[in-house]
């Protein structure tokens, strides 16, 4: 080998994939929820498992990062995991070991354990691709006894999750690198996320905080416009109802004018609807679907197109890990139905245990059943807890030099709005940070409370904000509130202007 040929050979780097060479579209993606602060998060449980406690004025760290609502010590419902075991392990159900079962799980449980293993034999095969059709059927059943308007199975796809259900329909929409897609300021930065990796654009339309984080139809317009005029192809609207990270919950009146709006300008509907169930305000504020709205308004919305999402990783469930979610397709064309299942198909199926899930936050213990009282008596504690924990976070907070904080209307988050002494955002900007960030990381290094800046979530220029979720159990409220107000206080004092 020639000199010249060692030296080109010796200049090529080692690896053939690097941070250079890799998609762009994935190096602009980020996701703030599990961002800087997370991984910081993650670092400190390490030191204090491993034996550096001392370094900190904390025991343990507090994820208040993410709905997770089992990570911080929601107790799952029980039928759901009774039926979810058996399901697991169908040899418990041979009838050699029927007293043994029959004394340890009520009989409903072991009734509809029986039925679904009947209708899906093991959990361990591919399931339909669009999801198992008997809990397509309950789903369906679901959506006509919440709203009071047919539904059906063919237009239900069960899902990883609700995010891959947005996912794959941001996926189909995303025709070229000229697709808008309006999305709420503050949003979920799933959709942001998203968007980069589709290679799509962010048309941005801003909540009002000043008003409970409030939908103006005139904000949606304005944005429509001015996406308009630099040429982008707007196809869609997300809203989030109840919202996250603002919690706010939608009239119906304001439902009625996004649905008119998107009918007028032709843009679909993308209804993120998981914490359906979080609601705190019943008697003002209830949850409306869209799609009840939508059917509501008579035949001139009789060709709509809708896509509506929920979960069972929120509400009083909280099985984020199990991955079960579905959306339903409002007014969707059948050609357009078919690539969505073309689309599912090459993934084979979204998980079984995750299905069965759903087929259990749609069809719960009814009235009669055995377990219908502890299960009412599980979800009645779990809701009355979180209502009163998102009442004593937002006190806190609002008791909290120069922090303001709307008070939960739905979902499980709170997004207070800090003005910030002006020395702290100058240390931030020396630190190469943005001020509600290094605000987040010095509670997480002081508290060990992970939070996530309102950077991460968007916001209006010039103010800062941080998202939290008020899940910590709550015999810790308490003490969690009092090392927050110990900590602000402290950080004010050494950032006072």
């Amino acid at each position: 080998m020639s000199v010249s040929n060692f030296a080109q050979q010796a200049s090529k780097p080692s690896k053939i994939l690097t941070y250079e060479t890799i998609n762009p579209h994935v190096k602009r993606v980020e996701y703030a929820v599990r961002g800087e602060l997370a991984i910081c998060a993650e670092r400190i449980k390490d030191e204090l498992s491993n034996g550096y406690s001392h370094n900190y004025r904390f025991d343990t760290v507090v994820n208040c990062n993410i709905g997770n609502p089992q990570q911080l010590k929601q107790k799952p419902i029980t039928f759901f995991r009774q039926v979810a075991s058996l399901m697991e392990y169908p040899d418990l159900l041979l009838p050699e070991n029927r007293k043994q079962i029959e004394f340890l799980y009520p009989t409903d449980a072991i009734e509809r354990a029986r039925r679904l293993l009947k209708q899906i034999g093991s959990i361990g095969a591919y399931s339909h691709s669009q999801g198992i059709p008997c809990i397509r059927d309950n789903v369906a059943k679901f959506i006509e006894e919440r709203d009071g308007y047919p539904a059906e199975q063919s237009s239900i796809f069960l899902t990883q999750g609700a995010s891959a259900g947005v996912q794959s329909i941001l996926q189909l929409l995303i025709a070229h690198s000229n697709v808008g897609i309006m999305i709420p300021i503050p949003q979920y930065p799933l959709y942001t996320a998203t968007l980069a990796l589709y290679d799509a654009q962010p048309v941005p339309y801003y909540l009002d905080e000043e008003k409970d984080w409030g939908l103006d139809i005139s904000q949606l317009a304005s944005s429509l416009s001015e996406g308009r005029s630099k040429g982008l192809d707007i196809r869609a609207l997300v809203i989030i109802n109840p919202g996250n990270p603002t919690g706010q919950c939608l009239t119906e009146q304001n439902m009625r004018e996004i649905i008119d709006f998107c009918h007028k300008e032709r843009i679909i509907l993308m209804a993120d609807e998981v914490y359906q169930t979080n609601i705190y305000q019943p008697a003002e504020r209830p949850f409306h679907s869209f799609k009840k709205v939508l059917r509501s308004m008579g035949e001139k919305y009789e060709q709509f197109e809708l896509f509506s999402f929920h979960s069972v990783s929120k509400g009083m469930i909280g099985e984020c890990g199990r991955r079960g979610g579905y959306y339903e397709c409002t007014g969707i064309d059948s050609p357009v139905v078919d690539q969505l299942y073309k689309l599912a198909s090459v993934s084979l199926c979204p998980n079984v245990q995750g299905q069965i899930m759903v087929d259990l936050m749609v069809q719960p213990p009814k009235c009669g059943d055995e377990s219908y009282a502890l299960y009412q008596k599980e979800l009645s504690g779990i809701y009355e807890s979180l209502r009163r924990r998102s009442i004593k976070l937002s006190e806190c907070f609002n008791q909290l030099e120069g922090v303001t904080c709307n008070n939960a209307q739905g979902s499980m988050y709170l997004f207070p709005q800090i003005r910030l002494p002006q020395k702290s955002i100058e240390a931030a900007r020396q630190a190469s940070k943005q001020p509600d960030e290094f605000y987040c990381l010095a509670m997480l290094n002081a508290t060990g409370v992970c939070v996530v800046p309102g950077s991460g979530f968007g916001q209006k220029a010039d103010t800062w904000h941080f998202r939290s979720t008020f899940l910590p159990p709550e015999e810790l409220f308490d003490g969690f509130c009092e090392r927050l107000q110990r900590f602000h206080h402290e950080f004010f004092e050494k950032y006072r202007d």
